[in-house]
């Protein structure tokens, strides 16, 4: 009888092993679609736009979205239905996003690693391993991504950062070099990488560094002083840098700061909170959600600047009164070809946002629901 009991038990066993393995081993999310108030715009060989939505820490729900200027239609969550054999899509915080020649990289933060996709049709090609990697930028067939390294917690003994060099080809990384605590944007001009580096993990001890990289040698052969938990960093065409500080959250505000590139230092300033920023032409969009300890309250601000003349153009880029319906600004995108500008929503972190456009006068256009915390484009080009 025992043995008898021990057979049947093991038939069954076996039963369920083949059943599990006939069905299919992970459920598709299927995208959604939704048709906005616009179609067959003339955006000449810019096709649409990707955004990626970071998804709340520890949530694993970075997702993607895609936008189709021809259409009007905004794609809603296409990574999964594009992949349907990659688990857990991709993964936890999605923090940059960019195009390089054929290929897509979604920069995945606290996953650790870079999502490289077809850039046409966002299929799986490979991944990149980097520990707590920040933005990725490109130059002459490689792509660097700057990484904090060290896990995320607040850490006065945290390490140094680094900058990653990748072979856009094997997708394979080939050189690194320590830079500043913590290191953010990078910009890439007369074979130079020039990085901002935060310190954001040594609170209350920020850098306050921009490092320089030769990109010959690749090493550290310089840092220039600039301000305080660095962030966003862009080259203009008048041989010079735009960065921005986020400040103390106490005392210190964020700010502007423009640097020489023939010096390699600082030649002025701007007071003007930066959160985000887009430059088409010499004109810069600005949005800041300034949070301040003292008042326990967030300064949500909107401007443009012009890069050339440092002087502030415009104190709102919504002219309609409709950015007192925006919570959290989370996300600025101008169109290069209508001057049309997005902006995203990320309302409370942990629920689906909003992509706002309008028109370049600074009219609403139209809106859609995304995933959660939208916030970083990338256009696509025929």
């Amino acid at each position: 009888m025992i043995a008898k009991k021990y057979k049947i038990t093991s038939i069954f066993i076996l039963a369920c092993i083949l059943l599990i393995g006939c069905r299919e081993e992970y459920e598709v999310i299927y995208s959604s679609q939704i048709k906005t108030s616009v179609g067959q715009e003339n955006t000449g060989d810019l096709k649409g736009f990707y955004l990626l939505n970071e998804g709340n820490m520890g949530s694993n729900k970075a997702s993607l979205d895609y936008f189709d200027f021809s259409t009007g239609v905004y794609h809603r969550n296409i990574y999964a239905e594009a992949n349907p054999n990659v688990v857990k899509e991709l993964g936890d915080v999605g923090n940059d996003i960019q195009i390089y020649g054929s290929k897509l990289y979604a920069v995945i933060n606290v996953s650790n690693y870079i999502e490289v996709m077809d850039a046409k049709t966002a299929k799986h090609i490979g991944k990149i391993e980097i520990p707590n990697v920040r933005y990725i930028r490109f130059h002459d067939g490689k792509a660097y991504a700057s990484s904090y390294v060290a896990p995320v917690k607040f850490d006065q003994n945290a390490r140094v950062g680094y900058v990653a060099e990748i072979d856009t080809t094997t997708l394979q990384v080939t050189r690194t070099v320590n830079v500043g605590y913590q290191p953010e944007e990078l910009a890439i001009v007369n074979n130079k990488i020039y990085v901002a580096n935060s310190g954001g993990y040594m609170f209350p001890n920020y850098d306050r560094t921009v490092s320089v990289i030769d990109l010959e040698t690749f090493k550290e052969v310089k840092k220039i002083d600039v301000a305080i938990n660095l962030h966003r960093i862009r080259a203009t065409p008048y041989n010079e840098l735009v960065v921005s500080s986020r400040g103390d959250y106490y005392n210190e505000p964020s700010k502007l700061y423009f640097i020489d590139l023939e010096t390699e230092k600082v030649i002025g300033s701007l007071n003007m909170a930066v959160s985000n920023l887009d430059v088409v032409g010499d004109s810069a969009y600005v949005y800041a959600v300034e949070w301040s300890h003292n008042t326990q309250k967030n300064t949500i601000t909107y401007g443009i600047f012009n890069i050339r003349t440092k002087e502030v153009v415009s104190r709102n880029f919504i002219t309609d009164g409709t950015d007192k319906d925006i919570v959290i600004p989370y996300g600025v995108k101008v169109n290069p070809v209508t001057k049309d500008i997005y902006v995203t929503d990320a309302i409370d972190y942990v629920t689906p946002g909003t992509l706002i456009c309008y028109n370049k006068f600074g009219k609403l256009k139209w809106k859609v629901d995304t995933g959660d915390i939208p916030g970083h484009f990338a256009f696509l080009y025929e």
